[in-house]
């Protein structure tokens, strides 16, 4: 049966999402059901679709082999959907996970404006989020709840990274070609607080639409602004079009740079070296850092025919550390459960020493890259040259300073 919640058509959306049995009544060991299930909502077909999507799926069931598929006698599983980049579709898909099927937690997230949907609901539902998909520094922010986590990176991180250097590095004049909701608006301000930080000066800003084609009428106010840097406050297919359609416009043959403000591995690939060489990005992890990564890069490769990017590897991070959790407090009871992921370390592939704050960000260093030149590359995933490591505790606000009421007055 179709059932629409604000116009919204959802058969296509719970048609795959991957149900397990109704939940049974309490079993023995502190379990509330028949299994511990994680969801893994996010972007399946649409821009972002290749920045999480199935690799994010197929990194948490990697997780989930990897704690041994069963805690506590209790199987673990893995449910997924698609909630196309629409905020009510994901929460229709959030309520049901959560009323019907016994879902304990949903991760991944992509999308801002989606993430603190599901959030908000969780907050309700008592339900934890762990988001590693989205991007708004406002959810362990302004938006912060008891129960949700961010994971993998956040608007500020990339901010102090990419232009934080940029900025140093000469580039003191900015114009920012911005995504039209929630993440893009986090994403020009914090980056806008960092480049002024530093001594630079904002030009001007111009707002498309998501999922857009023609950036066109955006890129030639940018072009006009002067401009040392267009900073690119967007993402995935909407980054990618936008740095092709600058480079019809001679750009960045004209002096000016673009700064890709959140870019990861897998549009860098599928971009091209010819055409996303020299820019400079940030992410929180790179396949081939060191032997562990590459380890992991090559067990994910194996199965996916692609290497991880950050999202990826943080969402098997984000499912790994709620199993750690959920096993270190013998119940996946959420209290229980909430309070051993706010305590306990992390300690895997993706991050060592990562420290969760009281307000649910999880600090861990991020990295500086420049795309490589194609005659620099040795291989069709050898994309990266690290320029610096920018530490965890400057890379992220503390608990104070991030604007969350639950940790204003924290030191």
């Amino acid at each position: 049966m179709i059932r629409t919640i604000g116009g919204a058509v959802l058969a296509a959306a719970l048609a795959g999402t991957a149900l397990g049995s109704t939940p049974a009544a309490a079993q023995g060991g502190g379990f509330s059901g028949n299994a511990v299930r994680i969801g893994i909502l996010n972007d399946q077909s649409g821009l972002y679709a290749e920045f999480g999507g199935q690799g994010s799926v197929e990194a948490a069931r990697m997780a989930v082999e990897d704690i041994g598929g069963t805690i506590g006698g209790v199987p673990v599983e893995i449910l997924t959907a698609d909630h196309q980049n629409k905020p009510d579709i994901a929460s229709a898909i959030a309520r049901q996970w959560y009323d019907r099927d016994g879902v304990d937690a949903i991760m991944e997230l992509t999308t801002s404006s989606v993430a603190l949907a599901v959030q908000g609901l969780s907050k309700e539902k008592k339900k934890i989020t762990i988001t590693t998909g989205a991007a708004s520094s406002d959810l362990t922010g302004k938006a912060c709840t008891p129960y949700g986590y961010h994971w993998a990176y956040d608007t500020r991180a990339l901010a102090v990274g990419t232009g934080g250097a940029l900025t140093r590095a000469g580039g003191d004049t900015w114009f920012f070609l911005t995504a039209d909701y929630a993440f893009g608006s986090a994403l020009e301000a914090d980056t806008s607080r960092v480049v002024t930080a530093n001594g630079g000066k904002i030009l001007g800003s111009v707002r498309h639409p998501l999922s857009n084609q023609d950036f066109s009428s955006f890129l030639l106010q940018a072009q006009g602004s002067k401009a040392k840097v267009i900073g690119l406050a967007n993402a995935g297919l909407d980054t990618s079009n936008s740095i092709k359609q600058a480079a019809e416009y001679g750009i960045v043959e004209g002096g000016q740079k673009l700064a890709a403000l959140l870019f990861t591995l897998s549009e860098v690939h599928g971009l091209g070296l010819k055409v996303a060489q020299g820019l400079t990005l940030t992410e929180g992890w790179y396949w081939d850092a060191n032997d562990e990564t590459r380890a992991f890069g090559q067990r994910y490769m194996k199965r996916t025919g692609r290497m991880p990017n950050m999202i990826q590897a943080g969402t098997y991070s984000a499912v790994l550390s709620y199993l750690k959790a959920v096993k270190a407090a013998g119940t996946d009871e959420t209290e229980a459960v909430n309070a051993k992921l706010k305590a306990l370390p992390v300690d895997d592939v993706f991050a060592h020493g990562g420290i969760v704050q009281p307000n649910g960000r999880m600090v861990h260093d991020m990295y500086l890259f420049e795309v490589k030149k194609p005659a620099e590359s040795k291989g069709p995933w050898d994309l990266y040259r690290q320029l610096a490591t920018i530490p965890g505790k400057e890379a992220y606000a503390s608990p104070a300073e991030s604007g969350c009421p639950l940790t204003a007055a924290a030191k």
